[in-house]
């Protein structure tokens, strides 16, 4: 049996760090050495769209030519990366002689250093080595950075206090399509005022001692009001306590979000603001339905639709007018109201109309109609908030594909 390798993170801030070949091998490896700070040469005659672009951003510098002896002197360490063993295993000779620790991507046991499976969680630099057993070191590093996003691992006892409240956007509802950094900051949570439209499975993850408080939002039912979930972010966060605000699709698209963060603000609470996965574009993609399509969508626009047209600050006959996809949110109830709108304003009868209730979850259901007959089918199909409408020809265009699998 060999020896195991004796794991150690390296400062290469500042540091010359050599990598040999520009290939999709080094377009992984070099983000990671550019973000710790390395001055990064690079040696290959050719290098991916990607790194070039890397290149072209001032990140490291190219030779651009092929490696030759005396290519790593004053190096501190150096990674080989090309597709040519030979010129691995010269440049892993060289750096054998000038005393460099090197990578040999293609031959990991034959490089003097080897490249951990790591990933970042919170300030924690997560490293697995398995013996040059890549797939598993991953898979393992995989499990543990889960399992301290989710909480599964206890880090709140030795983490750093987070300040203030976190507007998180918890996405369209499936709990798998949450930022991974909303799912952490969720997991270092003392107190999280709730959507009924975030992702609520994951609520019965948190540790028993995290506070959760009902916020939802029922149209035309029970609600709590802006200014009461306002004060229970500023009162929390003004305890001590590290307050996340998990709010469906993203925080900013209707979802009074901005009004939490003025509110958090004029009472000195610090805010971070954690950007969602909206469900005026994934909820219809769920369903097949691409907002837009070269040659049939130029523009999408997105549409509050718990205001009847009449009362709206939306200029509902410019909609009609244009040609492109019109998503409306919340607006199932007055379906009706917007359909003679826009047929009014000259948008064809026989549109295609996509009406998507509780999308992305177990519960999704799909209606596929036309802009005539889209407010009566509704009814008669029994669509129920929350749902999502799609206006346009692109709400047809999942008519035209065999039989896809959800």
């Amino acid at each position: 049996m060999s020896e195991q390798h004796y794991l150690v993170g390296l400062d290469l801030a500042g540091r010359r760090v050599v990598v040999v070949g520009g290939g999709t091998v080094a377009q992984r490896r070099l983000p990671r050495l550019v973000a710790a700070g390395a001055a990064v040469e690079l040696v290959s005659p050719e290098a991916t769209p990607s790194v070039e672009g890397m290149v072209a951003a001032g990140e490291l510098v190219w030779h651009r030519r092929p490696y030759r002896a005396g290519d790593l002197a004053e190096a501190w360490y150096v990674l080989c990366c090309t597709s040519d063993s030979e010129v691995n295993a010269a440049v892993a000779e060289e750096a054998e002689r000038v005393r460099v620790f090197c990578v040999r991507a293609d031959a990991g046991s034959e490089g003097s250093a080897v490249t951990p499976a790591s990933g970042e969680y919170e300030g924690l630099l997560v490293g697995v080595l398995a013996g040059g057993a890549h797939q598993r070191s991953a898979a393992v590093r995989d499990a543990l950075l889960d399992a301290l996003r989710e909480g599964r691992v206890p880090d709140r006892a030795t983490a750093p206090a987070l300040p203030g409240v976190a507007l998180v956007g918890g996405g369209p509802g499936d709990p798998e399509l949450i930022t991974v950094r909303g799912r952490r900051l969720l997991a270092r949570a003392d107190v999280v005022v709730a959507d009924r439209l975030g992702p609520r499975d994951l609520l019965d993850e948190l540790a028993p001692d995290v506070e959760v408080i009902d916020a939802a939002k029922i149209p035309y039912g029970r609600a709590a009001s802006q200014d009461a979930i306002n004060d229970a972010l500023v009162s929390h966060a003004k305890a001590g306590k590290f307050v996340v605000r998990l709010k469906g699709g993203d925080p900013y698209l209707f979802g009074r979000g901005f009004e939490e963060l003025i509110a958090c603000a004029e009472a000195g609470v610090p805010v971070t603001v954690v950007p969602g996965i909206t469900s005026a574009f994934s909820v219809p993609a769920a369903a097949q339905v691409p907002v837009t399509h070269r040659g049939v969508a130029h523009e999408v626009v997105v549409v509050s639709g718990h205001i009847a047209p009449a009362e709206s600050l939306t200029d509902w006959d410019a909609l009609a007018r244009l040609g492109g996809t019109i998503v409306i949110l919340m607006g199932v109830d007055k379906l009706d109201q917007f359909a003679a709108v826009l047929i009014a304003g000259g948008r064809p009868k026989t549109t295609p109309v996509t009406v998507i209730q509780d999308g992305t979850t177990r519960n999704q259901r799909v209606l596929r109609t036309t802009l005539e007959a889209a407010a009566s089918d509704v009814l008669a199909q029994g669509i129920r908030p929350p749902a999502i409408t799609v206006v346009g020809p692109v709400a047809g265009l999942a008519a035209e594909l065999p039989e896809l699998v959800g």
